[in-house]
């Protein structure tokens, strides 16, 4: 089994494996330009619901069914996924995974960023992919949180949310729904701080560390969340690899701040 951060240099001798999927979730045009040999383009649609106003819902079950089926997913299978902005869209993915109980993830530390860096080959070369069947998932929702659930939490000490969008966001002076500001009790820390330009957008080595220094700590249950879901799939992604007791708040601000009946702060 693969490590769940995986740096470019550990992988790239492991491509050949049979049982290896490497996921591509860069966008469009950089995946026909260039990609990981062998990877597998998703695109970032195929994992939202897209219904407004909580267009980052988790789709409906046939929907991820379909994507599992076309990519060639198994139960077996060691899956890596990577992006080129620093680990949303993938940490997105993984999460999807995480939601039917696929045990064998990994993160390509930095993405394509830091695999170019490296100096490691890409293709232009479309992969072959075998269709497979999934059906009847089993769901563990212990990964998302709903809006009941986020309402529940903020009575509960043990309990933490994380938000991941911009500062400008949280406090309400850039507003992006209904309503600007945050949810009660939220602790800001925007996705872009958990990640290193100067490591070409790996995951901070002092993560753990800024994060309990901004009151998240593992000794807690985190919710994370941003506007759709989108940046926090990286802080998600970040909390599960600090072996953090972490969930993600699918319908996020875009259906918190839209929704009059739930509280707010600024």
């Amino acid at each position: 089994m693969l490590p769940f951060i995986i740096e470019p240099r550990e992988l790239a001798p492991a491509l050949d494996q049979s049982n290896l999927l490497v996921i591509d979730l860069c966008r469009d045009e950089t995946y026909i330009r260039m990609h990981l040999p062998g990877a597998v383009h998703v695109e970032p649609a195929e994992l939202i619901a897209g219904t407004p106003p909580a267009v980052g819902k988790l789709p409906p079950i046939p929907r991820v069914e379909a994507l599992l089926n076309r990519i060639g997913y198994s139960k077996d299978l060691d899956i890596v996924a990577y992006d080129d902005e620093g680990g949303g869209w993938a940490g997105r993915f993984i999460w999807t995974l995480d939601l039917i109980g696929h045990k064998r993830t990994s993160y390509l530390n930095g993405g394509l960023v830091a695999w170019l860096d490296e100096g490691l080959p890409t293709t232009t070369k479309m992969p072959t992919t075998r269709e497979t069947e999934n059906r009847n998932l089993q769901i563990n929702w212990s990964c998302l949180a709903d809006k009941a659930q986020v309402l529940a939490a903020l009575d509960d000490p043990d309990t933490v949310v994380w938000d991941a969008r911009s500062h400008e966001e949280y406090e309400g002076t850039r507003v992006n729904a209904a309503r600007g500001g945050h949810i009660p009790g939220a602790i800001n820390f925007d996705w872009f701080e958990a990640m290193d330009p100067g490591r070409q957008l790996r995951i901070r080595d002092n993560i753990a560390e800024l994060l309990e220094a901004r009151g998240i700590s593992g000794d807690q249950s985190i919710i994370t969340h941003c506007q759709t879901h989108h940046r926090s799939g990286l802080t998600y992604l970040v909390g599960r690899s600090l072996g953090y007791r972490i969930a993600a708040y699918d319908g996020s601000w875009s259906e918190w701040g839209n929704d009059p009946a739930l509280p707010i702060e600024r």
